[in-house]
């Protein structure tokens, strides 16, 4: 059994790497159609713009897997990305989302099937590390879609994200 929960272990962490991947190049799409302009633009003070979402991610990633996996240290300032209205532009926040990126994906390789129900406590929620992974490439995807559809609104025009179709 041990080498069973090994295997999915493994698997678990793989795809969850994969899908930080995926969401990578689908946020990088996003960002090079947008103006740097857009990527701060909100509709109104109840909305977050393209580049508070960056933001966003990128701390919630830091808190949850680079500081609760990993163990650095948890330099997270969370109001700080919903209140921030430019001061990075699209290509900064692509430079800075790949880093995060790759960090939390090293953080994810490292752990072992034993650690995966090892207890951790980021944001003070009392979580399993695979709980915590869950967390975060869910957190991820539901962001991008959301950063996804804010491009194809301000850009009027589909993307071709997953397979080019015909017009």
């Amino acid at each position: 059994m041990t080498m069973l929960h090994d295997v999915i272990a493994r698997d678990f962490l793989d795809v969850s790497c994969r899908r930080l991947d995926q969401m990578t190049e689908c946020l990088e799409v996003c960002l090079r159609k947008l103006s740097d302009e857009q990527v701060w633009q909100r509709q109104g003070a109840h909305e977050n713009a393209v580049g508070n979402l960056v933001l966003h991610l990128c701390g919630n990633a830091r808190q949850w897997l680079i500081h609760g996996v990993g163990g650095a240290t948890d330099i997270r300032v969370r109001d700080a990305e919903f209140s921030a209205d430019g001061g990075k532009s699209g290509a900064e926040l692509i430079a800075l989302f790949r880093s995060t990126m790759a960090e939390a994906k090293s953080a994810i390789s490292a752990v072992s099937a034993e650690r995966m129900a090892e207890r951790i406590t980021p944001q003070g929620r009392d979580v399993s590390v695979l709980e915590a992974i869950y967390q975060v490439v869910g957190h991820v995807q539901q962001h991008v879609g959301q950063i996804i559809l804010l491009t194809k609104q301000m850009t009027a025009t589909d993307l071709d994200l997953t397979m080019p179709r015909p017009r």
